[in-house]
Formats: C-alpha cells, sequence, structure tokens
C-alpha cells in the first residue's frame, strides 16, 4: 500500500480509526487513576581520596575515584546495605524487596554517587534514601580500608545533598500514559481499519463497482447517485432540488441509457438489485421522473410484488394496480395513477404466487400493452438473488437496470445477480451505484455544488414556501391516509401527464 490507500483508509475507516484512539486514550487515562503512586527521593554523595599532597597525586586520586565510583552502584543495593537499614528503621519489607526499590548511578567523568529510592509514601522515600546513604559510605570506608590496617579508608564518601520529601509523586504520570495510550490506539485502528478494508468486498465507489462488473464481463457502470438524507422525505429528486446531486446523477443516468442501445433503444427498463435496501424502488422513481422531464409518456409500474414501496412513497393507492388487472377485476386505464410528470400503475393486493403472475403471458399482454401507449416503461422488480421473480418477466423485458448500494452491496453479490440475468437471455444495459459518497465521486461533485443557477433572495423564499405547501397539503390530503383520489403534484408546464 502507498500513501494513498492509507489516506483513502483514513478517509473511509476514520470512524474505526477514532474509536479505537479513544479507548486507547481511556485505557491510558485509567492506568493513571487506578495505579498506586509512588515518589522517589535521591540523595546525592561525593567520593574523594583523603591523601595526597602535591598536584600529580590529586591528578591521580582523581582519576582513581573516578574509576572506582562506577563499581561502588553495584555495592548499594547489597545485603551489607540493606539489611542494617532495614532493622534500623523497621521496615515492613526484606532486604531483598528494598534493593529492589533501590537505583544509584554514577555519572561518567564524575566522583558523584545517586542513591534513589522509591516508595509508595513521600516521607519515607526520603528517610529510606538517607538510612542507605549513610549505610553506604560505611559499607565502601570498610571496603577501601587496608587489610589489616588500623589506619583510615583513604576512599570517603560524603552526602553533598540529603534526600528531600518529594512534594509530588513521580508516577504514574498521567500525561505519558495518555499521550501512549493516544499513540497505541491510533496504531491499532490504524491497523485494524486497514485489516478491515482488505476484507471488504463491499462497492465502495463507481470505480470499483465497474472493475467488478468488467472482470464478470457485465455492462458498464452508467451513473452514481450520491447519498442523501433528503431522499427519504423527498423521494423524487426533481422536486427537492432540480441543479442538485442526486437530480444530476439521475440525469446522468438517463442520458447514458439513451446512448447503450442506439440502434434499438430500449422501451421496457427493469430496475433491479441483489439484495433488499439497496435503492432500486428510489432510482425507479427518479428514473422515471427524470425520462419524463424531457415531455416523454412514462409509466411506472411496481412489480415488486414481495413489498411493494411505490404506492407509499408517491402517496398513491396501492390497493388497485398490477394485480387487479392481472386477475380480471379492473381495466387498465381505471387503475393508472398520476405521480405528476408521469404515470403510475402501483402493485396492487400482494399475491400468494408472484413468480407465476408475473411470467404468465397475461403479465407480457400487459407490458406490451403499455409500450405501446408510453414511451418508456420503467419496471421496478424483485431483488435478484432471493427471488425468481425477476428471472420469470425476462421474456416481456427489453432490458434490466442492476442497482448496487455503496458501502453493503459486495463484489459476490453482483456478480451473482449478473449471472442469474445474464442467464435469462436478456440484456443488462449498465449499472447504477447508490448511495455513493459525494467525496469519493471526484472532485466534480464538489464542483458541482457551485455550478448552479443564481438566485435571488425573493425567488428562493417563494420556493421555499411553495415547496412546504405542497408538503402540507400532500401529508394532509386524502391519498396519504389511501382513501379516494390522490392528489396532483405540481409540475413543470412543459411535461406531458398521462391520466
Amino acid at each position: 500500500m502507498d500513501l494513498r490507500d492509507y489516506l483513502r483508509v483514513l478517509s473511509r475507516r476514520w470512524r474505526v480509526i477514532a474509536i479505537v484512539a479513544l479507548l486507547g486514550t481511556a485505557a491510558g487515562i485509567l492506568t493513571s487513576v487506578v495505579a498506586t503512586p509512588e515518589y522517589r527521593a535521591t540523595t546525592t554523595l561525593f567520593a574523594s581520596l583523603q591523601s595526597g599532597a602535591d598536584t600529580s597525586q590529586l591528578i591521580q586520586g582523581n582519576s582513581f575515584t573516578q574509576a572506582r565510583v562506577q563499581s561502588y552502584t553495584d555495592v548499594a543495593t547489597s545485603p551489607a546495605v540493606t539489611k542494617p537499614v532495614v532493622k534500623a528503621l523497621r521496615l515492613d519489607m526484606t532486604p531483598t524487596q528494598l534493593a529492589a526499590r533501590i537505583s544509584a548511578e554514577a555519572p561518567l567523568n564524575t566522583v558523584l554517587v545517586r542513591l534513589t529510592v522509591t516508595d509508595t509514601r513521600a516521607a519515607r522515600a526520603a528517610r529510606i534514601s538517607n538510612a542507605v546513604a549513610t549505610r553506604f559510605a560505611q559499607v565502601i570506608r570498610e571496603l577501601e580500608r587496608p587489610e589489616k590496617s588500623k589506619s583510615p579508608s583513604p576512599v570517603r564518601l560524603t552526602v553533598t545533598q540529603p534526600a528531600a520529601v518529594p512534594p509530588a509523586p513521580s508516577s504514574p504520570n498521567t500525561a505519558l500514559n495518555v499521550a501512549l495510550g493516544l499513540a497505541v490506539g491510533l496504531l491499532l485502528g490504524l491497523g485494524l481499519g486497514v485489516a478491515v478494508e482488505t476484507v471488504d468486498t463491499s462497492m465502495r465507489d463507481s470505480k470499483a463497482l465497474a472493475e467488478c462488473l468488467e472482470g464478470a464481463g457485465g455492462p458498464a457502470v452508467l451513473s452514481s447517485i450520491v447519498q442523501d438524507p433528503r431522499a427519504v422525505r423527498q423521494p423524487v429528486s426533481l422536486r427537492d432540488d432540480r441543479h442538485g446531486l442526486r437530480a444530476e446523477g439521475f440525469r446522468k443516468l438517463r442520458v447514458n441509457l439513451q446512448f447503450a442501445e442506439v440502434d434499438q433503444r430500449p422501451k421496457v427498463i427493469a430496475v433491479t438489485s441483489p439484495l433488499p435496501r439497496e435503492g432500486k424502488s428510489s432510482v425507479s422513481v427518479n428514473l422515471a421522473a427524470t425520462l419524463a422531464e424531457e415531455g416523454a409518456r412514462v409509466c411506472l409500474i411496481d412489480c415488486d410484488l414481495r413489498r411493494p414501496s411505490i404506492a407509499p412513497a408517491l402517496g398513491l393507492v396501492r390497493d388497485a394496480g398490477l394485480t387487479t388487472v392481472l386477475v380480471g377485476r379492473a381495466e387498465l386505464h381505471q387503475v393508472l395513477q398520476s405521480a405528476g410528470a408521469f404515470s403510475v400503475l402501483t402493485s396492487g393486493m400482494i399475491p400468494p404466487n408472484p413468480t407465476q403472475l408475473l411470467g404468465s403471458t397475461y403479465f407480457g399482454d400487459l407490458l406490451h400493452t403499455l409500450a405501446e401507449q408510453f414511451d418508456h416503461v420503467v419496471v421496478d422488480t424483485p431483488p435478484v438473488l432471493p427471488f425468481a421473480d425477476t428471472a420469470a418477466m425476462a421474456p416481456a423485458i427489453d432490458g434490466y437496470l442492476l442497482v448496487a448500494r455503496a458501502g453493503r452491496t459486495s463484489r459476490s453479490q453482483v456478480v451473482d445477480a449478473l449471472r442469474i440475468l445474464q442467464r435469462v437471455n436478456v440484456q443488462v444495459l449498465g449499472a447504477v451505484l447508490n448511495g455513493a459518497p459525494a467525496r469519493g465521486e471526484g472532485e466534480a461533485y464538489g464542483y458541482a455544488y457551485k455550478y448552479r443557477p443564481k438566485q435571488s433572495a425573493k425567488a428562493r423564499l417563494t420556493a421555499l414556501v411553495s415547496s412546504r405547501s405542497a408538503a402540507g397539503v400532500r401529508s394532509r390530503g386524502p391519498a396519504a391516509k389511501g382513501h379516494g383520489a390522490p392528489v396532483p403534484v405540481p409540475v413543470p408546464v412543459s411535461a406531458k401527464t398521462r391520466p
């Protein structure tokens, strides 16, 4: 992985990295809270020779002392020092335990020895440090005294800086623990993000979907529809923001579909997806609205007889629709409803045998009739992988449009759905990536935010009041409750409405 790949992991998995980093920081704080405070008290001793009258002897003595003090540090933790200290201070520890709390150092090119004692009590740490220094000086004098001689030891250790009671604990170091926890958390989070990114086979952007389709011998990606939280409240993007990113994404889909088959343009287009909840119904609705934007006669059919969603999304009556016509209880013109610029044939009552119904000749004749009356027929179908409904209606379809959900649909699911559609000998016109991240689709989307018509303050206020008024009428109208005729939605003057 290069730097660009790591930056991509950071942009996609920043939540995981942030959570792990916060956990590491919390672990550092918790370590500081639960740790027992420890205090360090240090005593400094000066080593010197008691003999030497002239300068040369003093220089030799200084070199001798510097060489000897390096060995004195090991004596500080010997039983000869610790055992008398434990007995004299009546400490509740063994000499070995006391030795573990003593550290001695002799800086190079000096004749100083620093004895440091660590303890859970500040005053006791200072008292033990001073006692160890005193006993340490006595042991060194005894070791340096010539054997069987009553003369004093040539080496003398003098306390130059006795240990004082430390005002604050030396550990735990809260700042250091928090910094280490944050650093370790960031590293672990980055590693976890890289691991998740490696095993994640979902379609993250249109490039990944295009590579997947190319490897499986499938069609091209016709458009990417960016994620927009307003799509739940306003399913038709053209009515929400005519110049928004979602609306432009569906216009791009319309244009690419028109050039998918130049010789014989498909009239009956089935929109499907590998699994549920991938946005095929939203793509169907907006594709119908975008095709009707040019003035074409468009009919949208809800053929998802497993979980129909077109009627509630557009505020239409669901009980009378496709199944009502197929069982002979109503004529086609009696159940067609208007959604503004295009007509809608809702699902009707959910039948017990949707696969047989959609694979029947009656359904094929119905689509043929609609194809003669309308310029375009958009069919919202059930998901491909769980059900056989989509493949069963293949003889009546001119082409399929496969919808994949960014971050949800996996590579294997796209390939399996494509294989099923290819086996029914009906052309797959292209694929659509739904819910794509705006930042993950290149710099063109960032430019699209700014490239829109300038609007005066008065026009913006008028558009806002009109949209809220229309939304209020639709929510209070009889169609919202499923009673009576649907309330027409205002559309542009140039659009044709098919009753």
